[in-house]
């Protein structure tokens, strides 16, 4: 299959706002791919490489080759090139994987290029989100779409579900279960600014502490214990406490739902920095972490997906005892009693250092992949007035606008360069609308003061406010802290730079690791 079959897709789909549209464009694409090529056009029409790790970024993006006038690259030649690229390691292993993409960027179409960068970069935001592309692959197999989603959400590998959708129809997809062993895409959570508004999604609900820690999925055969991230990675031989939290379970075979964190003092105490816990789970030692499981999916030969939260939650107690999450139920959210005890409880989960609480449907049944309204977050938002430093082009919908903002704090002291100048803290896209970005667009072009092929600086005029997870420390910046989770609320024109928050306000929200 030729790479322009796929760029021509998610072109047509960017230009679409139309979820039908959007759907017949990709099961196109899927029809058109051979059996071999098809997982590898799924992941691109993704917005994701298949290869995890290949070492490249923006910076291997930079003066790239002019375009090919015509169309010659394949899908398998673009994957193994990516594949050797991945494969790249020791001195001068930058470089030749610079080249690899480079001579792929030499024989790629306008379109071809703009996929290739939007890959490699992260920000291919064609529209094309996995719920539109499960529906593509149940159109592209003449299957009900409903089927295909509950094999997409057991085998947790949507490629691997277009491939037998495709190829083996409704039997290939029937053979899809739980097993243990192999993980599932998990259930996700919607967000809400407070309790009252939380519960008038979910109805009656159980109100659990949400973790500043890792998400897993823990299961276990007999003495065979496996663990996987929120990405269905396997980091089982990292966590060996883990493992030994789980054998020491009174049951046989369970899948579970949870997060692993670092504390002082175990589930009562205080959580450590969340880079002491991303740095733990990377490596095979360091700080021990603290095992908390929230949900079970199966136990002993019984799969409890489609039981209720309640139902779930009570097998949860049973099977995990002090390892379940600490929780308080809100059976009527209309009483004030209740309500007063939930909100005193979220009070305390803050209070302990956590992001906050998860609001729970009692009623629900655990819905894979899924980011329903049966879950609902509610954890308090930090915001900083900051000043747009530099913008990088966009790419996929958003070429043509400056998108990736770089985000400085004031500096009056000068401790990290000019006294009164800006220190960098970080880069964001997230949160910008399509208005936001017509209007920033234009905006900074005319504030420029030096423009790259893929960068434009810009005088320090113009402020945005910013909500932030918190402050975590990073090497890369120079006051050695960086922005968690940036997204941008809104643009500031009724502040001047002078404004903004200083470094050191922002440095207060940092926990040292």
């Amino acid at each position: 299959m030729l790479l322009a079959d796929v760029a021509a897709a998610v072109e047509a789909v960017t230009a679409t706002a139309s979820r039908r549209e959007k759907t017949a464009r990709l099961a196109d694409a899927l029809t058109r791919a051979t059996p071999s090529d098809l997982p590898v056009v799924v992941a691109y029409l993704s917005g994701e490489l298949p290869q995890r790790r290949t070492g490249l970024g923006w910076r291997s993006l930079a003066d790239p080759p002019p375009p090919a006038r015509d169309a010659t690259l394949t899908v398998a030649e673009v994957d193994a090139a990516f594949e050797a690229a991945q494969g790249e390691s020791g001195p001068g292993s930058q470089a030749r994987r610079r080249d690899l993409l480079h001579a792929l960027l030499a024989r790629a179409t306008p379109a071809e290029q703009r996929l290739l960068a939007g890959l490699v970069s992260g920000e291919l935001r064609q529209g094309a989100q996995r719920g539109v592309l499960t529906d593509a692959v149940a159109a592209a197999a003449h299957l009900p779409a409903e089927q295909v989603r509950r094999a997409v959400t057991l085998s947790g590998d949507l490629a691997e579900t277009a491939v037998a959708a495709i190829a083996g129809g409704s039997p290939a997809l029937a053979a899809f279960g739980l097993q243990v062993g192999r993980p599932l895409a998990p259930m996700l959570a919607q967000s809400a600014t407070d309790l009252v508004s939380a519960l008038d999604r979910t109805g009656p609900a159980g109100v659990e502490w949400k973790l500043d820690g890792v998400r897993v999925q823990v299961h276990r055969d007999g003495q065979d214990v496996a663990v996987f991230t929120r990405s269905l990675d396997d980091v089982t031989a990292r966590l060996p406490e883990v493992v030994e939290v789980v054998r020491g379970l009174p049951v046989r075979r369970l899948v579970a739902d949870g997060e692993v964190l670092a504390m002082r003092g175990g589930i009562e105490g205080r959580p450590l920095p969340f880079q002491q816990t991303g740095a733990r789970v990377a490596s095979t030692g360091g700080v021990p972490l603290t095992t908390v499981l929230f949900d079970v999916l199966h136990v002993d030969g019984r799969d409890v997906l489609d039981e209720t939260g309640a139902d779930r939650r009570a097998l949860l107690v049973d099977v995990a005892g002090q390892l379940a999450v600490p929780r308080t139920d809100v059976c009527d959210p209309g009483d004030a009693g209740q309500l007063h005890r939930a909100e005193d409880f979220a009070a305390d989960a803050l209070a302990r250092g956590h992001e906050g609480v998860v609001v729970k449907g009692l009623a629900a049944p655990y819905a894979m992949g899924r980011r329903g309204a049966a879950w609902v977050k509610v954890k308090p938002r930090t915001t900083f007035d900051l000043v747009v430093l530099a913008a990088e082009w966009g790419h996929g919908r958003r070429t043509g606008y400056l998108s990736n903002l770089h985000l400085g704090a004031r500096d009056p002291e000068g401790r990290y360069g000019p006294p009164g100048g800006f220190v960098m803290l970080g880069k964001t896209f997230k949160g910008l609308t399509d208005e936001m970005l017509a209007w920033q667009t234009e905006r900074l072009l005319s504030l420029a003061t030096h423009r790259t092929t893929w960068r434009v600086d810009v005088r320090p005029e113009l402020v945005v406010e910013v909500a932030v997870d918190g402050v975590q420390t990073s090497p890369r910046y120079p006051a050695a802290i960086a922005l968690r989770f940036a997204r941008v609320l809104r643009h500031r024109p009724d502040k001047v730079a002078a404004e903004a928050d200083t470094v050191d306000a922002v440095a207060a929200l940092h926990v040292p690791a």
